[in-house]
């Protein structure tokens, strides 16, 4: 991590950070006055599986990412996905594995985590269907960052930033 990173950190001394859990998630850190500090893909590695290269979560990835921010006194909320109509017990089985990762390396970590459905945060939110809706209202919440939300395979990190909005809005709420 760069210098000026690790002085920008030190400055808020508190973050929140929001995860859309799964291989094709993303996770996102924002300061107490909900400024955007960084957001990413969630870090994934390949590995094959009968014969299919597969995305799954990376831990130790995810925990390197995350370290310096819970040494500094971060919450985190962890989007809470059920079993989708149409689903694959497999795809399920792998993004339980996912979320039960990122859990854990936050729960290693000492983040204090709690969990949302998408409906509780998208109502309170106020944030349109579909994911060009969570697209467009992160474009509105950080205009200067819109370019992170501009392709449609950005919803992940759209929905990331806007879960730790939800968290940042509701912390000792819920």
């Amino acid at each position: 991590m760069s210098g000026w990173r690790k002085r920008q950190i030190k400055e808020s001394q508190m973050f929140v950070i929001g995860i859309d859990p799964g291989a094709r998630g993303a996770v996102a850190i924002l300061e107490k006055n909900g400024r955007l500090v960084h957001v990413f893909e969630m870090p994934a590695v390949e590995i094959m599986s009968g014969g299919k290269a597969k995305r799954r979560v990376s831990p130790e990835m995810l925990a390197s990412e995350l370290g310096l921010y819970a040494d500094e006194g971060a919450v985190a909320v962890v989007e809470q996905v059920g079993a989708m109509p149409g689903q694959g017990v497999t795809s399920m089985f792998a993004f339980g594995e996912s979320f039960g990762l990122v859990k854990g390396v936050l729960a290693g970590l000492g983040v204090v985590t709690s969990t949302v459905t998408p409906g509780k945060w998208k109502k309170a939110l106020n944030v349109n269907a579909g994911k060009d809706g969570s697209r467009a209202k992160a474009a509105q919440l950080w205009p200067s960052q819109a370019h992170e939300f501009k392709r449609v395979k950005d919803d992940g990190k759209a929905e990331a930033c806007l879960l730790a909005e939800w968290k940042r809005c509701n912390s000792g709420t819920e």
